[in-house]
């Protein structure tokens, strides 16, 4: 059976879109509950890769990351406006029906 994915939350994401995934079971690790909070992008994208987990972030930063070749467990980005609360966790559901090995070095768009 194909591994579950697992998520990084960036620090600008709410805490509670990591809440409502956790009542669906879904493994979130938040920047704040990792004592991340505040730094280089670089190194939270290395952190999450390492901890095998998708990068969920509003930042554009982590594309051009991605764009420069850095590897990771795959990052998920959308604007910081495009969804209310209730709207990301459900695009968050939605679209990791993918195994950890589909996500590995791929952006979704949501």
């Amino acid at each position: 059976m194909a591994e579950s994915i697992r998520l990084f939350f960036d620090q600008h994401i709410s805490p509670a879109v990591a809440t409502g995934l956790r009542s669906h079971h879904v493994d979130v690790l938040t920047a704040q509950a990792a004592g991340r909070c505040g730094l280089p992008d670089a190194d939270q994208l290395a952190f999450a890769t390492v901890e095998g987990r998708v990068m969920v972030t509003f930042d554009q930063d982590y594309l051009a990351l991605d764009a420069g070749g850095a590897q990771h467990a795959g990052i998920a980005w959308c604007s910081a406006t495009k969804y209310s609360i209730g709207q990301l966790i459900s695009a968050l559901l939605l679209h990791f029906v993918m195994c950890t090995d589909e996500m590995r070095n791929h952006v979704e768009y949501l």
